[in-house]
């Protein structure tokens, strides 16, 4: 990846200017040249407004946007704070997650989907385990990995450890949500999400030991990032932690630039911003940066991103995101770069599962009404036999076990296994022994299947 070119400071913005072109240089003061939060990187290449010159032009950007800065409670490795603005498509995007991600799941039909709410959970915390994984170097196939999750199996390799770990730290989040986040909690959560995946097992739930760690370009090994001192991190956690435990009813009182209201879903995301920044640990600091994020988010309410997946989004784009940081630390430390790239990818998320939601929904009604065309048939089949059917008329020879049908719908193992029974029973499934468990198959032919028992009843 090419690294930016550093934007020219304030002051040397505003050094060459004369007086007479002040005026009209300041006509251009803006936050949003051609309608974006451009980086001097991006802006120099663009043509310039008529009369200026692309120096005179962003000395009149510089100026309007920091106007707007907030300064945060979180420092770079020279001790200077780290600072953020709301421009109109931070406000926008805002206003949307806030509208869509404390709402409810509904079908196409426009009814909450309350009954299946577990299965969607389950999907996505499979989903951000696989992508946030693959992000960092697993190499499994996605219908392995999630075959081993749902089956509850062991991990076979590295790649499907680091997999299961994340699932493992997912689920363990959930149980964080109320808590009041210390860096033994950080510590923890790295534990889970890193053990028996690292060259030294000793870096699991622990800081870094050296300052040997460096964010580097994967295809030529150029150097992106340098992060803070390894002497440094237990401080910087700390700082980070309060900052992850204020909101606006309770800000901590350690500065004055941290008395300012920051908006939930931005502190979930400076939280992310961070971990990546101060890269506190041997290896796993992006895993654990989109934890705290869901973690973060789940605190302030927005339940609906435990439905989604931001690694899902972000791995179809990856250099976006190094690119968000890397203008982050050419630009006056403006993390307003990262929100915005972050903000969009929680809104891709959120499209992603009502799409996922609205494509299940349709599955579902073909499969309710193939089942509903005999008298007899309607009503036969619970909501989980008819996941469980629908699934299988699109995956014939999938292998269906109780134990993994139990957890995708949590219910009793009893309950799970006798939905499985009854529809092994007719003739809907096929039934082997593996070892001392029962595995259940959709057969090739399960739409004739539905048909002829359809015709049997009638």
């Amino acid at each position: 990846m090419r690294l930016p070119e550093h934007a020219p400071p304030l002051e040397a913005a505003f050094a060459n200017l004369v007086p007479a072109r002040i005026e009209a240089v300041m006509q251009h003061a803006n936050p949003l040249p051609s309608g974006q939060y451009l980086h001097w990187d991006e802006l120099k290449r663009r043509p310039a407004p008529e009369g200026l010159t692309h120096a005179e032009w962003w000395a009149a950007v510089t100026l309007s946007r920091v106007s707007m800065f907030q300064q945060l409670p979180l420092l770079d490795k020279q001790g200077t704070p780290f600072v953020f603005a709301t421009p109109s498509p931070v406000a926008i995007d805002l206003h949307h997650i806030d509208r869509d991600a404390a709402g409810h799941i509904r079908a196409t039909a426009g009814a909450p989907l309350q009954a299946d709410s577990q299965r969607y959970l389950i999907s996505s915390l499979i989903e951000e385990a696989i992508t946030s994984s693959q992000l960092e170097g697993a190499s499994t196939t996605r219908k392995a990995a999630a075959a081993m999750l749902r089956s509850g199996r062991k991990p076979r390799d590295l790649s499907e450890k680091m997999i299961f770990n994340n699932y493992l730290a997912m689920e363990h989040l959930r149980s964080l949500r109320a808590v009041t986040l210390t860096p033994a909690h950080v510590l923890e959560l790295h534990r889970i999400l890193t053990e028996d995946t690292l060259e030294n097992p000793e870096d699991a739930g622990r800081y870094r030991c050296d300052d040997e760690v460096h964010v580097v370009d994967v295809r030529d090994n150029t150097p992106l990032h340098v992060p803070p001192a390894h002497t440094e991190l237990a401080e910087r956690m700390q700082r980070l932690c309060d900052f992850a435990n204020a909101d606006e009813a309770s800000p901590p009182a350690s500065t004055p630039a941290s008395r300012s209201f920051v908006h939930p879903v931005l502190r979930a995301v400076l939280l992310h911003f961070m971990v990546g920044y101060d890269h506190p640990f041997a290896d796993g600091n992006g895993r654990t940066a989109r934890a705290l994020f869901y973690w973060s988010m789940a605190r302030s309410g927005y339940w609906l991103m435990e439905y989604t997946s931001i690694s899902h989004i972000l791995r179809k784009a990856p250099a976006r995101y190094m690119r968000a940081y890397l203008h982050t630390e050419t630009d006056k430390n403006d993390t307003t770069y990262f929100l915005l790239q972050q903000l969009q990818t929680i809104r891709q998320a959120i499209t992603a599962l009502h799409e996922y939601v609205a494509r299940k929904s349709r599955e579902q009604k073909e499969t309710e009404q193939l089942l509903a065309s005999s008298s007899k048939l309607r009503g036969r089949f619970n909501h989980r036999q008819t996941a469980l059917l629908n699934h299988a008329l699109r995956n014939a020879g999938e292998a269906y076990r109780v134990d993994a049908h139990q957890r995708s719908h949590a219910v009793v193992y009893q309950t799970a296994r006798r939905d499985l029974l009854e529809l092994e029973a007719d003739g809907l499934l096929e039934k082997t022994r593996q070892g001392n468990a029962f595995v259940f198959y959709a057969p090739a032919d399960l739409r004739e299947r539905l048909n002829t028992l359809s015709n049997s009843l009638t």
